[in-house]
């Protein structure tokens, strides 16, 4: 009887358990108080990336070591700054410019058009934790 109970317990936990892992994401309106959170220098954490959430953290953010960072500087009145690995190992940065898209969404331009537009959408901004969740899309058209 005892073992049916215990049973019973575990197999409701792990219900529980599976519940919490299917929640449906969510993503953050942008506004004028969070926007202030996305302004600055991130770089890729890939170390903590999931599936198709790419996770960033500012660049004073202490990292394990890795043979380069990618990031991107989110700046005021629509600035935007990429930054890919050099050919020396250091950042190489290309300038843009970024608008919001449906709330939830940056659309991201580089001036040199080396790439197609892309659009970040922001998952997740936390300023206590340094942290920003984004998924990659490109961008329409």
């Amino acid at each position: 009887m005892l073992t049916l109970h215990f049973r019973g317990r575990v197999l409701l936990l792990l219900l529980l358990i599976t519940i919490a892992g299917c929640k449906k994401r969510r993503t953050v309106a942008i506004t004028p108080n969070n926007m202030k959170q996305l302004e600055g220098t991130w770089l890729l954490s890939q170390e903590e990336n999931t599936g198709d959430t790419l996770v960033y953290r500012p660049n004073t953010y202490a990292f394990p070591p890795a043979r380069g960072r990618t990031g991107f500087a989110i700046k005021p009145y629509g600035r935007f700054e990429q930054f890919d690995i050099a050919p020396t190992d250091g950042l190489d940065g290309r300038p843009g410019t970024w608008t919001i898209d449906r709330k939830t969404k940056l659309r991201i331009h580089l001036n040199d058009e080396l790439d197609p537009n892309y659009t970040l959408e922001i998952l997740e901004v936390d300023s206590v934790n340094k942290i920003l969740k984004v998924r990659r899309l490109a961008s329409p058209g």
